[in-house]
């Protein structure tokens, strides 16, 4: 019996990759989408006069801040509460760990309030909204370290706290008139279900029915030494199948005339003395010092520099420019940077996929896209209980959880050894005795905004 397809609203929409996940389910159809980014919008065209997008999809260009729901609603021909599922990924860089935060002077003004906007006026059975896991932790206004209460400053202003962004998104969610709406977020890894990437995200699912939803165990996880390595069949928590690689992204591809965004000849020289799975800490400490300027005389690990990637493990996170020095993704064989066929196939595009613009343009909506992977199984999560919502005529659940839910669910992923007793750590592909990964501390936890 074919099953009754929800319908998706998506908004920041990029590359696609969040939609396509929800669509490789075969119970979502994304009806509309609003993009700003004029590429990007000819990707979505591109794709879908070719059939790999509902030929009706009604597409949206332009800046989310001056377009109004009413003209979405329009488009599509439903009214508020027709909507099944909001989706988006509000770019949100000041939130990210990786550099320096920004201050987050007005939230309200950004992405992250105009996803909202659209929720309030949409009123969506549920919404899912992706973004950097750093978002959790962020705050409304930064304070410099320096000047911290452990550095002898006064206590941090209740804008200041770590956390203070999500609390007043959580705040304004639950004054939206009407609404009800309950959130969970889940902190998760793309490689623990099976994408050959390192990438931590957050999750954000909410349903206006009292519906407290779960994210499901881990199916993957950091390889086992070689002898103990067995082929399963299903999927075990204790014993979860090894992470997917590199390798069996990308080992098979052929590419006659390959899009690189590559590096530079400087860049090359120091590339090519750098041995598959190992980084910096491989070259003479005097090509170090002049390869690496100041960032030599950095704190931590600078994992990234001259990084040679290996075929054996997963992708690092795709970053939009795989050229640079300090975020270098050099490939395993070749002394060049990966293609962006290859982005594509570590975040799991189908083939056929094409990715308009110049170059820097179409390496971002690959490096930026969420795992397809990662948005197949939140949309099942959804799916889910959609279908059983529905069984009950859309009837809310009786009891209103107490509070929205952070749900940590292995994310972070305790980082491989590069070095250790003075010496360099090279994961060289195919060997037994390479440095692994630590396993993971805490598996799951929950915690309360």
């Amino acid at each position: 019996m074919t099953q009754e397809k929800y319908n998706v609203v998506s908004l920041f929409s990029g590359g696609m990759g969040l939609d396509l996940g929800l669509e490789q389910t075969g119970r979502f159809r994304v009806i509309a989408c609003i993009e700003k980014e004029p590429s990007f919008c000819e990707t979505i065209r591109t794709n879908r006069r070719a059939g790999r997008l509902d030929g009706d999809l009604k597409l949206i260009e332009g800046d989310i801040a001056a377009i109004t729901p009413e003209k979405l609603l329009d488009a599509t021909g439903l009214k508020p509460g027709e909507v099944d599922l909001v989706v988006g990924g509000p770019p949100c860089q000041s939130f990210s760990t990786v550099g320096r935060r920004g201050t987050v002077q007005d939230p309200r003004g950004t992405l992250l309030w105009q996803f909202l906007r659209f929720v309030e006026a949409l009123q969506p059975r549920f919404f899912l909204m992706e973004n950097v896991r750093g978002l959790l932790s962020a705050a409304i206004r930064h304070r410099c370290l320096a000047s911290r209460p452990e550095k002898g400053g006064p206590p941090l202003e209740p804008e200041e706290r770590p956390g203070s962004v999500i609390r007043l998104f959580a705040n304004d969610l639950q004054r939206i008139a009407g609404s009800g709406y309950h959130m969970d977020c889940f902190e998760v890894n793309a490689v623990n279900y099976g994408a050959p990437q390192l990438r931590e995200r957050a999750l954000f699912i909410g349903n206006r029915f009292n519906a407290e939803v779960s994210f499901p165990e881990p199916t993957h996880g950091p390889p086992a030494p070689m002898p103990l390595r067995q082929p399963l069949l299903f999927s075990d928590p204790d014993h979860p199948r090894p992470w997917s690689t590199l390798g069996e992204a990308i080992g098979n591809l052929r590419e006659d005339t390959p899009t690189i965004m590559d590096f530079s000849p400087r860049k090359k020289e120091f590339l090519s003395l750098i041995p598959a799975g190992s980084n910096w800490r491989s070259l003479p400490v005097e090509i170090q010092k002049a390869s690496m300027g100041k960032a030599w005389l950095a704190k931590g690990g600078r994992s990234g520099w001259w990084r040679r990637l290996s075929f054996d493990l997963p992708c690092p996170t795709l970053v939009t420019m795989p050229n640079h020095a300090s975020t270098a993704l050099c490939h395993p064989t070749e002394v060049r940077a990966l293609s962006l066929r290859e982005y594509a196939r570590i975040q799991e595009f189908p083939d056929e996929w094409i990715f308009c613009g110049k170059t820097q343009h179409q390496y971002a909506q690959a490096g930026n896209a969420v795992p397809i992977r990662l948005g197949c199984i939140a949309g099942e999560v959804i799916v889910a209980e959609l279908d059983r919502l529905a069984a009950q005529e859309w009837m809310p659940y009786p009891t209103k959880p107490e509070a929205f839910r952070v749900i940590y669910v292995q994310s972070h992923i305790r980082t491989r050894r590069w070095f250790k007793d003075g010496q360099t750590c090279v994961w060289a592909d195919g060997q037994s005795k390479n440095p692994a990964y630590a396993l993971p501390k805490i598996k799951r936890k929950t915690k309360h905004i």
